[in-house]
């Protein structure tokens, strides 16, 4: 088994991403609201402190990191396709962040995907 992370850029796309992920067999995916670094830096308003007023963000456009454990590596790579149909090249500025790596345990994952 292997786990698929992907850093989805443009919220706006997270259902056609999931869509796209059930049509080849995966169902089971985690979403986790979630921002990066760079972002989060260029967003934030610089408060100095001597002024004693709790440090204030200003709305940080997040994006969402889904993840999944998938059951090979053939679909690991289906997952990525599926994704890129979605968002474009995934090497191109501002679509996302696709990664995998193999699972060394895995318990509480059903084997067949329910029924919708």
């Amino acid at each position: 088994m292997y786990m698929v992370l992907f850093v989805l850029d443009d919220p706006a796309l997270l259902d056609e991403v999931l869509d796209a992920w059930y049509g080849i067999g995966v169902g089971g995916t985690t979403i986790l609201e979630s921002t990066g670094i760079f972002r989060h830096r260029t967003k934030r308003l610089n408060i100095p402190t001597r002024y004693n007023l709790p440090r204030v963000s200003s709305n940080i456009e997040g994006n969402y990191t889904l993840l999944s454990i998938v059951p090979d590596e053939e679909t690991v790579y289906r997952c990525r396709d599926a994704a890129e149909k979605v968002v474009g090249d995934l090497d191109r500025p501002n679509t996302g962040v696709f990664a995998a790596w193999p699972l060394f345990t895995v318990k509480g994952v059903p084997v067949e995907r329910p029924a919708p």
